[in-house]
This record gives structure tokens, sequence and C-alpha cells, in this order.
């Protein structure tokens, strides 16, 4: 199964290079982030007219995640689903072909040891503990998205100069690295 991810930031700015890319490549599932559009307010239509299911899980301006796929999701959703407060559209899951899709934005954190970089922490934390509890450690599993960290080294071109940077801070790092175990 092709499954790709790609922060689109802004669907509406995008749409159009997204269902070129799409009409050729044609993957099996595709997540989306910084869709940036309400649920009535995405181009459904455009992407089920290439034979894409669509589930979303949107806001006005900011964030918003979708998961396009070629058979028909399961067991859709939206959030963390732990009974804390969400504000914002950054988490959407399915189940695709016995697959548990998960995509995902997490947040930038702006500043190192500002309130937002508390947040971004805090909510790995809240995602790790989703993926404890709603995901089968035995079953196939897919967190796509934008994590907003650079797990190692490689992944940067420069680890000293980004060394205390938002992404690729010791804490965020540390963070998924948890999430992953």
């Amino acid at each position: 199964m092709q499954i790709i991810t790609w922060n689109v930031n802004s669907i509406r700015a995008r749409k159009d290079r997204v269902l070129a890319w799409l009409a050729v490549q044609q993957p099996e599932v595709v997540c989306l982030q910084e869709t940036k559009v309400t649920d009535d307010a995405f181009p459904r239509a455009d992407f089920e007219a290439l034979g894409y299911q669509v589930s979303v899980s949107g806001q006005p301006t900011y964030n918003g995640v979708a998961i396009l796929s070629r058979t028909a999701p399961l067991d859709i959703r939206r959030g963390f689903d732990d009974g804390e407060e969400e504000r914002e559209a950054r988490v959407l899951a399915a189940t695709v072909a016995e697959v548990r899709v998960l995509c995902v934005y997490v947040p930038n954190g702006q500043v190192v040891g500002s309130d937002k970089f508390a947040y971004k922490l805090a909510w790995l934390n809240r995602l790790r503990r989703y993926l404890e509890q709603h995901c089968d450690p035995a079953g196939l599993l897919a967190l796509c998205g934008d994590l907003n960290v650079a797990p190692e080294s490689r992944d940067v071109h420069d680890p000293a100069a980004w060394q205390d940077t938002v992404l690729f801070h010791p804490e965020a790092r540390a963070a998924l690295r948890d999430l992953c175990a």
C-alpha cells in the first residue's frame, strides 16, 4: 500500500497541484495537513472525482487534516477522544484496508521555553497516550503527518546550528522517540 503525506499549507492554494499529482501517482492513501478549511469547505468533490473517499477534520484559517483513500475508511475518529478540550483540528484516524492510519499535524512550538513549546511537548505526550489506548501494538499502523520535529542529526543540514530550535530541541526529539517506542 502506498501512503503519502503532504503539508499543503492551504488546500485552497494547493488544490490544483495536489489533484495533478494524485492523477499521476495514484497512491492508495493520502494524508494532508494544514488544510486550513472547515469540513464543509473542503473541496471534497474534486478528490472524489479521482476515486478517493474523503475524511476531514478542519477548522477555519488554521490547522486541519484530511485522509483520502481509495477504499472506504472505517472507524474514523477526529481528535484525541480523551475527554480533554480540543480547540485545534490536528488529529484524524481511520482504518484503511487493515491499516490504522493516523494523520497528525503536531504544533510547531514557536520558541523554546514558551507556552507554545510546552504545549507542543504536552501534545506529543497526549499523542503517545492516544496510541497506547487506541492502537493495537500487534496491528498495522501508519503514523503520518507534519511532526514538526527532526528526530536525527541526519535530518538537518547543520545539527549544531539547529540544536536548540523548536524543531530539533532535545526535549522535542525525546518526546518523538517516546512516541515511537
